[in-house]
């Protein structure tokens, strides 16, 4: 129900989805008229809710006025009743993002060892590969322990997702000496040492903005505030590239010949910057699976969406994201009780 486009976007990606993965089901959310459209579709089960949190809702309003809402409604299928097992593995919404982290942390909980849950997505870099940054949004002041908690986080993603058993992390920062940026920074880049010489994360040291895109590290943590304009610059960034592109090539006779020798190199270039081929973000740290798509995503946007929580599902990510906390000291490095987390 969520996003800029609702079901006229959610329900084409999610036939698209099925068609592509024979092996997977999906449980459609939403009003009883939304789901109209997918009654008998094979391999799909259909729960309604007669309540839809806007893109407008205040975090209040999600949590304590719209119970029945399809947000909270979806993400109620990842926790197990009494002896039965969930009905879902992962939950993707493209709905408010700010009532997406509160309502999914109300209802399934942080994970032991973890103070607040953090959003992580990848971007492409030089290397052909993509870089993992962390967090994008939720969290806009941050603590040293927290950010070392995302690099933990952000490393079972990737061991999961990427393949990598022991993804190198670099810490967002002015420059690569450790006596530059700020004292938060200045002491988790302190933090992230001691649990990079402790073996629980594979350290390199601090990074640039430009490091993310040429690959120098496969994981970059940074606080939500920084996170989300770098996600948002990058994405403004690669559609200007691509309307100059175009602009540029159409411009004479022979921009539009040059144009049309170069479409094969043109084309792939322009697949490799596409924010949609790179939506759904990873809510990192709760009890369940939960992924964030894009407000504006359209359907194959939202299936990319689809695709990657489908990914961390079959890759186990929820056990991986666990088992790498508990192998960490206390059960985080230098993880204490954050005192806002426990009154929230």
């Amino acid at each position: 129900m969520g996003g800029d486009h609702g079901p006229a976007v959610t329900l084409p990606a999610c036939q698209a989805f099925l068609a592509r993965h024979p092996d997977a089901a999906l449980v459609l959310v939403g009003t009883a008229d939304a789901l109209a459209p997918a009654a008998g579709w094979a391999r799909c089960t259909l729960r309604t809710a007669t309540e839809v949190i806007t893109m407008d809702d205040p975090v209040e309003v999600a949590l304590r006025r719209k119970r029945d809402s399809s947000m909270r409604v979806a993400i109620a299928q990842l926790k197990a009743e009494d002896s039965a097992a969930p009905l879902a593995q992962a939950a993707v919404s493209a709905g408010n993002t700010g009532a997406l982290m509160a309502v999914a942390r109300y209802v399934l909980k942080t994970l032991d060892g973890i103070d607040r849950p953090a959003i992580a997505t990848v971007m492409p870099n030089r290397r052909g590969a993509y870089t993992t940054v962390l967090d994008l949004g939720a969290n806009v002041d941050c603590t040293p322990e927290h950010l070392l908690q995302f690099a933990v986080m952000g490393s079972a993603l990737v061991a999961a997702v990427g393949g990598k058993e022991e993804p190198t992390v670099g810490l967002l920062n002015i420059g690569e000496e450790a006596i530059k940026g700020s004292e938060t920074i200045k002491l988790a880049g302190e933090l992230l040492r001691e649990a990079g010489a402790a073996g629980q994360i594979n350290f390199h040291g601090n990074v640039e903005g430009n490091d993310i895109f040429l690959g120098t590290t496969d994981i970059v943590v940074c606080d939500g505030f920084v996170g989300n304009v770098l996600l948002k610059t990058s994405e403004g960034l690669a559609s200007m590239l691509s309307d100059m592109i175009k602009q540029e090539f159409t411009r004479t006779p022979f921009t539009k010949l040059a144009a049309l020798v170069a479409l094969p190199v043109l084309n792939r270039f322009k697949a490799r910057v596409d924010p949609r081929g790179y939506n759904g973000a990873a809510l990192l740290g709760l009890r369940g699976l939960v992924f964030k798509s894009h407000g504006s995503a359209d359907a194959y946007a939202f299936e990319q969406a689809l695709t990657r929580a489908y990914d961390a599902a079959r890759n186990r990510l929820l056990d991986r994201v666990h088992d790498r906390i508990a192998q960490s000291r206390g059960p985080v490095a230098g993880h204490e009780p954050d005192a806002r987390s426990l009154a929230a």
